[in-house]
């Protein structure tokens, strides 16, 4: 189920009998903060502006206008949910839910033939699917031609990437709309509107400065899990007053000392960063750890990744870059938390790696050269050569292919004049690197035509 749903949508019990569908009730004064604070209309909304913007897919949709079927990708708590349920309030429309954990092929259809006698009527069926990645394929071609119909107008919610979960014909007749996370102003203000509206605290609790910024952190962009964590918070308060002691007790999760915006995020990057460069494994999974612990986007952690495989290994084990940009793409196939073992796996690597900075001085080198005005003609015989006249203004001419000498290398000149028998590769001793040096000093010894 949908991170944000509660069991708001359920299978409507009518499917199949045709009558009149449950329609979404008010939720009840018991319900959970993150369900009676769902927005009532699109003016509470907080985020996605870029989705929301006048004239965009959603807002029509929203507002009752649009006729594309949608996917709503994203990561937990950005108001998925939220959204369907604000366009099952759209005029002369109907709404049905299914979620993909329940519902099968046999729900999916009745819904459709429900959906099909109603426009007969004249009356349009939203179909919201959670969690849609988790249908099978075969659930999923049960609802191409409704969708190529328009016989319903589907709204489905996944947090994983569509192009990898949803089968090709189903992708291609929907608009996929890529909802982020919220922001830490985005959870400071529906904090403080649970607070004081009636329909959550009102006015009944304060919450002290560093209790809020605990509650923002512990959110990590994720709506529903910063207001239920207010709402423990609340439900253990002696007093009126909210205070950080009293947040971290009923959360059971101490502060952490990182701040996203502030000293904290540059320091704790820097620390993991020279962790892993300096072969820490535990050092190295201590900062990942914090990071991941205070709602650090694991993109900005992925990207560090990637850099330091290449920035401070590279050659020295050329799979470091493999692992770092695997664990990058399982950040945005998987998403958190799972995709915090990926990160982890690569932080292990990268940190017991050997390393070497020969990748990043030796490219330093090269763009230091060309700064400087070292950057000649191109050699005649290297030039292009496939187009009329090249060879008249003397292009291509000598030539040598390398694949038709036994050895696949021969000498041969490369660089400009003005570079010949410069290296700016400088191989290290340190893991694979040894034998790279090995090869690259015969390499040279053969293009360039040096003898030992």
């Amino acid at each position: 189920m949908d991170e944000d749903g509660d069991g708001l949508f359920d299978a409507p019990s009518d499917a199949a009998s045709g009558e009149s569908e449950p329609r979404l009730e008010r939720p009840r004064p018991g319900a959970p903060l993150a369900v009676r604070m769902r927005p009532a209309n699109l003016d509470e909304v907080v985020g996605q502006e870029h989705l929301l913007r006048s004239g965009a897919p959603l807002r029509r949709l929203v507002e009752g206008s649009g006729a594309a079927s949608v996917l709503l990708y994203g990561p937990p708590g950005t108001g998925k949910t939220t959204l369907a349920s604000l366009v099952s309030q759209s005029t002369g429309r109907r709404f049905e839910a299914l979620s993909a954990l329940s519902a099968g092929v046999k729900e999916v259809r009745a819904v459709i033939d429900l959906a099909r006698r109603r426009l007969t009527a004249g009356e349009q069926t939203v179909l919201f699917i959670d969690e849609v990645h988790r249908f099978s394929k075969t659930q999923q071609d049960a609802l191409l031609a409704a969708v190529e119909n328009r016989i319903v107008l589907l709204v489905g919610a996944t947090t994983e990437n569509p192009s990898f979960s949803v089968v090709s014909p189903l992708l291609s007749r929907s608009l996929v709309l890529q909802l982020q996370p919220l922001t830490d102003d985005n959870i400071t203000t529906l904090l403080r509107r649970a607070l004081a509206d009636s329909r959550g605290l009102d006015d009944r609790y304060t919450v002290t400065d560093d209790a809020m910024a605990h509650l923002v952190a512990i959110a990590g962009g994720d709506a529903r899990r910063g207001l239920t964590a207010l709402e423990a918070a609340a439900e253990a308060a002696p007093s009126s007053e909210i205070s950080l002691e009293l947040v971290e007790a009923s959360v059971d999760r101490a502060a952490v000392r990182y701040d996203r915006d502030g000293d904290q995020h540059y320091d704790v990057t820097s620390a993991f960063i020279k962790s892993m460069r300096g072969s820490d494994v535990d050092a190295s999974l201590h900062y990942l750890a914090r990071m991941i612990t205070a709602g650090e986007d694991p993109r900005f952690i992925a990207r560090r990744l990637v850099i330091l495989a290449s920035e401070d290994i590279g050659m020295a084990d050329p799979t470091a870059l493999l692992t770092a940009t695997a664990a990058a793409s399982a950040v945005q196939m998987i998403g958190m938390p799972e995709a915090q073992l990926a990160l982890a796996q690569a932080t292990i690597h990268l940190a017991t790696a050997p390393k070497s900075g020969s990748v990043t001085s030796g490219l330093g080198a090269a763009m230091a050269d060309i700064t400087a005005g070292k950057a000649g003609l191109v050699p005649a015989h290297l030039r292009d050569g496939h187009y009329a006249g090249a060879q008249k203004m003397g292009n291509a001419i000598g030539y040598r292919f390398p694949h038709k000498d036994p050895d696949g290398v021969l000498p041969q000149q490369y660089p400009p004049d003005e570079l010949v028998g410069v290296d700016y590769y400088t191989p290290t001793d340190h893991g694979l690197e040894r034998e790279i040096g090995r090869r690259v000093e015969k390499l040279r010894r053969i293009v360039r035509l040096r003898r030992s």
